[in-house]
């Protein structure tokens, strides 16, 4: 069985790192050529930008790679920020040099990479060995002709990650199987074990979730389409998915139920740390961040649950520059990066979910546990939670900045603005970002 532990936080560690290294040695590489790849005879060296913890250079797939097939050197560079990784991108993209051969995608910039930069990016469509992923991902990067612009990397499904040792002083059950029966099938059962929580729980100042923004998220991203409808119009302002996970989510902040500590923004780490609260809504990346900032002092007292809903927050892909030098063999090599088998081996070893269909169906893969959150059968968990994502999730040019101008308004909330003046100012400030 695998477990994911100290190799997880070392990554993430080491992905840090570099991404601080790679603002600085990136640099060097705006030359005027395309990309940083060449070809000498059998010799071709290969250039990839990453981001985060993507796992492709973490788990050593790249020297297996290079072992595999002499000649062929990778070099990767990786951000630690995705924004700022992404708006380097852009201006690269623009100039048409200082780019790798291989370029990171996330999954909240697919559409603007479709709509405005497809002729940039080498067309996967049709190659053999890619006919594995789920439909639904390789739909978010394939141009409304056809066009391919890259292989999925991960997927982000949903569950709820929950402190067994503050349930039990609620007097709740800690068993998840038990704990995932609460709320099955309705986010406002979620809500309502939070209020069973601050009524029962005598522990001291422990809120029952992180924050309002990562229910609001949850709950959105379980439905096809969120901000935009598929003809590309903004809907953000009138679709009722997005009203009714703003009120309940306004209600949890309302009534206490948060923490008022917006995920991966100042004072989310030390609430970890220091335990501040009961749950948090969480997509299979982020137990390793979870499990890194919680520390070594809570491991055993988590533990994961079925979320009430599937739905999908996060992922990535893998493009190719068209105008590369060595495009087929980064072709391959990304290929050969997101197969089933090294999908596997990525879940295995740091616990990002496959968008492999196959890989999800992979026995290892399903027998995948975790020790920090007791033992969890995350193969299992997220693996039925993967099936339930709605097959068409329609995505647009400003999602991601729609996010987090909602997670904002939402935080306006939690410090006591009324949820309608702050559902104004949101979108009002919607409005001008997305002009």
């Amino acid at each position: 069985m695998g477990t994911l532990g100290s190799l997880r936080r070392k990554a993430v560690a080491t992905a840090a790192a570099v991404g601080a290294l790679s603002l600085v040695v990136g640099c060097s590489g705006d030359s005027d050529s395309v990309t940083g790849g060449s070809k000498d005879g059998d010799k071709v060296t290969i250039t990839m930008g990453l981001f985060g913890v993507m796992g492709i250079k973490e788990t050593g797939l790249l020297e297996e790679y290079e072992k595999q097939n002499p000649g062929v050197t990778i070099k990767a560079e990786i951000a630690g920020d995705e924004q700022t990784y992404y708006t380097a991108l852009q201006t690269k993209l623009a100039a048409g040099k200082g780019l790798k051969d291989i370029q990171g995608i996330e999954i909240g910039r697919a559409k603007e990479i479709t709509e405005t930069r497809a002729d940039k990016f080498a067309d996967f469509a049709g190659m053999a060995g890619t006919d594995h992923f789920l439909p639904w991902k390789q739909s978010q990067i394939t141009t409304e002709d056809g066009k391919v612009l890259g292989l999925g990397t991960d997927i982000g499904p949903m569950a709820v990650c929950y402190r067994k040792d503050y349930f039990e002083q609620a007097g709740l059950p800690t068993d998840r199987e038990e704990v995932g029966k609460l709320w099955e099938g309705d986010w406002k059962k979620y809500v309502e074990v939070g209020r069973t929580f601050k009524k029962n729980f005598k522990g001291g100042d422990v809120a029952y979730t992180d924050s309002a923004s990562g229910l609001f998220n949850a709950m959105v991203y379980g439905y096809p389409e969120q901000y935009y409808n598929e003809k590309g119009d903004l809907i953000y302002d009138t679709n009722p998915a997005v009203k009714e996970a703003w009120e309940l989510s306004s209600d949890a902040a309302d009534e206490d139920l948060t923490a008022k500590l917006r995920q991966f923004q100042p004072g989310w780490d030390p609430g970890l740390s220091n335990g501040t609260f009961a749950t948090a809504v969480c997509p299979a990346w982020m137990l390793s961040h979870i499990s890194e900032k919680a520390g070594e002092v809570n491991k055993g007292k988590w533990d994961v649950a079925r979320a009430p809903k599937g739905a999908n927050w996060g992922g990535s892909f893998l493009g190719v520059i068209e105008d590369s030098p060595v495009k087929e063999e980064a072709q391959k090599l990304v290929a050969w990066l997101t197969a089933p088998e090294q999908q596997a081996r990525i879940f295995k070893d740091l616990g990002n979910i496959p968008s492999s269909q196959k890989a999800l169906e992979d026995p290892a893969v399903k027998a995948v546990k975790n020790d920090y959150f007791s033992g969890a059968p995350l193969g299992q968990i997220f693996g039925a939670a993967a099936q339930e994502i709605p097959d068409k999730q329609v995505l647009g040019r400003k999602d991601g900045t729609i996010k987090d101008t909602f997670s904002q308004g939402l935080a306006l909330v939690e410090q006591g603005t009324p949820r309608e003046e702050a559902w104004d100012t949101t979108v009002e400030r919607i409005q001008k970002a997305v002009r």
